[in-house]
């Protein structure tokens, strides 16, 4: 990449000051300074070096509060771009993003479904290169693929111990040399906490839980400031609390997990077993196929004012805040960010949820805490996966 070439690192300083426009967008000499701790010299000469390899630009003067009006600066938004992939358990999204996220070639949405599918890996690889291809934009332009995923998965080893089996190799590797691009990857719920502490509703926020809501229930903790993963990374698994001890069975194998009560499947499927009994509603075109077209058909019909599709988000909200409630003593979070696909049902999850919360919490630990709807929402997955290529990005690599 020649804009890379270009700029030279400073012992790593021109990467640090690199991705600090990436996440904070327009900065000048002495915010990145303070941000860094680094002297003006020094983030000077790396700016210099940034903008003579076309990867930062001058965006004129601040506005003024009294004193000499700073210089700003941001990233070129066409000098890199990141391929961002946002699997669930059924479909993947994919995009081609640029330095402000944005897209620069349309998002694709394509099925392919993971559970017990032993060819899911390549077919994968042979989308994502599909996409690479019809993008007509040039390897050297992209900085890295970024993977969102469901399942148990080890980033540092590169395993997904749930789906697209590598037979034990590094699917970061196994990717990569399919592809001809460094590759990182990580829990889906990981990404979509990352990208709301960058950009969305928990951003500059220390103490959050952020809940995936899409075909099960994720989770991604914020404590302390940073992305919280456990032991073993494998933290933040809401979708396998347990809320009865009599309850269906499962895809971990035990039974009563929240996902079979309260996940978009879950609503799909009794959504379908209520139409057969005869429940009055507009959603008697959906098919007996409890995937996809009628999950979003349910959204759309609750945000139409469905009585029928409103009842059974408000059911399954009330038991996501019932396991809230669980962790809220746990964490006495500042904020709870509903994200993800069912973002856009939020206004209708948000008070069955706290309506479980106010009864199953302790006052004095939820007090003070907020329970947000991300604005980002469905696009958080594709985000949180650029933000995760751009955290191990490096120049001249």
């Amino acid at each position: 990449m020649e804009a890379k070439a270009k700029a030279k690192k400073q012992d790593g300083l021109t990467d640090k000051v690199l991705k600090q426009f990436y996440f904070n967008h327009e900065l000048s000499c002495a915010d990145i300074s303070a941000r860094l701790n680094k002297s003006i010299p020094l983030i000077t000469k790396s700016i210099n070096e940034l903008t003579a390899g076309g990867l930062v630009i001058e965006q004129g003067l601040a506005q003024s509060s009294g004193g000499r009006r700073p210089l700003l600066y941001s990233i070129k938004p066409d000098a890199i771009y990141v391929l961002a992939v946002a699997m669930d358990q059924l479909s993947l999204r994919i995009g081609l993003l640029d330095m402000h996220n944005k897209p620069v070639a349309d998002v694709q949405q394509v099925e392919l479904t993971l559970f017990k599918n032993t060819k899911s890996l390549q077919r994968l690889i042979e989308i994502i290169n599909e996409y690479i291809k019809s993008s007509g934009v040039a390897k050297s332009k992209i900085a890295g693929i970024g993977i969102g995923m469901p399942g148990f998965v080890n980033i540092k080893e590169g395993i997904n111990y749930s789906y697209l089996d590598a037979e034990g190799e590094d699917l970061k590797e196994v990717i990569g040399q399919a592809t001809g691009l460094p590759v990182v990857i990580d829990n889906d719920s990981s990404l979509v906490a990352l990208a709301e502490q960058r950009f969305g509703a928990a951003k500059d926020q220390k103490e959050v839980m952020v809940i995936n809501l899409g075909w099960g229930i994720g989770l991604g903790m914020i404590i302390n400031g940073k992305l919280f993963r456990g032991h073993d990374g494998f933290a933040g698994e809401l979708s396998h609390i347990p809320l009865s001890e009599n309850g269906e069975l499962c895809n971990c194998g035990k039974r009563g997990c929240l996902e079979v009560e309260a996940s978009m499947l879950a609503v799909a499927q009794k959504a379908i077993a209520g139409i057969k009994e005869g429940k009055i509603t507009s959603l008697k075109h959906i098919t007996d196929d409890p995937h996809k077209l009628a999950g979003d058909a349910i959204m759309d019909a609750a945000n139409s004012g469905d009585h029928f599709a409103i009842d059974l988000l408000a059911e399954a909200g009330y038991k996501i805040g019932k396991a809230l409630a669980i962790l809220a003593h746990i964490m006495n979070p500042e904020t709870i960010v509903l994200s993800g696909r069912g973002a856009r049902v939020g206004k209708i999850l948000q008070a069955p949820i706290q309506q479980a919360m106010n009864k199953y919490c302790i006052p004095r630990l939820v007090s003070n805490t907020s329970l947000k709807i991300s604005e980002i929402g469905f696009d958080a997955e594709l985000i949180g996966a650029a933000v995760l290529v751009m955290d191990n990005f490096k120049l001249n690599k």
